[in-house]
């Protein structure tokens, strides 16, 4: 990451025991961002990065994540607010939570990709929360070929709890309600994600009935 940012920048950097340096460069500038969930993650993100990304829209991991994040900066000797927090999440407006639930489902299959090797290295109980880690316990194997889609077979282990806790679901009243909590933990920007079958109506409102708000 500082190899990167420092040449992008114009700055001398080593490489491999080499000083090098892009001489062409002049006042270059290149914002790294980080995606994190585990403790080591976290903390080199409070260290080194300038923008964090959080793949879950749930306001509990988002307290721990976030915080995570800002107390590295501060024992790293950087300001904390210079990091700006960004979640990303998928979002589906209506009324039909059943049918919203089933359709994003498989967000809480891909997450659990990444809580399982949180598990697998620091266990299921202590460094990282439970609200992150119980749900994977029903977990039996991942199939890469549906990754990322509706309708995922290898998501029947997301109970709907998770679905509402990690996506954004329900009218526009209630995308308003998480997005203006998330806010208030530190979220700066809201990554939304559209792999559903009703696109463009979720972003039509979005345009029309909850940005306006937030």
């Amino acid at each position: 990451m500082r190899v990167i940012k420092g040449l992008a920048e114009g700055n001398e950097v080593e490489h491999h025991g080499t000083p090098v340096r892009i001489p062409w460069v002049r006042d270059g500038k290149l914002e790294i961002w980080m995606a994190a969930y585990g403790p080591k993650a976290l903390r080199l993100v409070g260290e080194q990065a300038d923008g964090f990304i959080l793949q879950t829209a749930d306001p509990d991991i988002a307290r721990w994540t976030i915080g995570s994040v800002r107390d590295a900066a501060t024992d790293a000797g950087r300001d904390p607010d210079s990091i700006t927090m960004c979640v990303a999440a998928p979002a589906y407006v209506g009324t039909d939570l059943a049918h919203q639930r089933d359709q994003l489902r498989w967000f809480g299959g891909m997450v659990g990709n990444h809580v399982a090797d949180l598990v697998a290295r620091y266990g299921d109980a202590g460094v990282v929360p439970k609200a992150l880690t119980d749900y994977i316990s029903g977990r039996d194997g991942y199939d890469y070929a549906h990754h990322g889609r509706a309708g995922n077979p290898s998501t029947d282990f997301v109970p709907d709890e998770i679905v509402d806790r990690f996506c954004l679901v329900g009218p526009e009243s209630a995308h308003i309600d998480r997005l203006q909590e998330l806010k208030e933990i530190g979220v700066h920007n809201f990554a939304l994600y559209l792999m559903h079958d009703d696109k463009e109506k979720t972003l039509s409102s979005y345009g029309k009935g909850v940005i306006t708000h937030v």
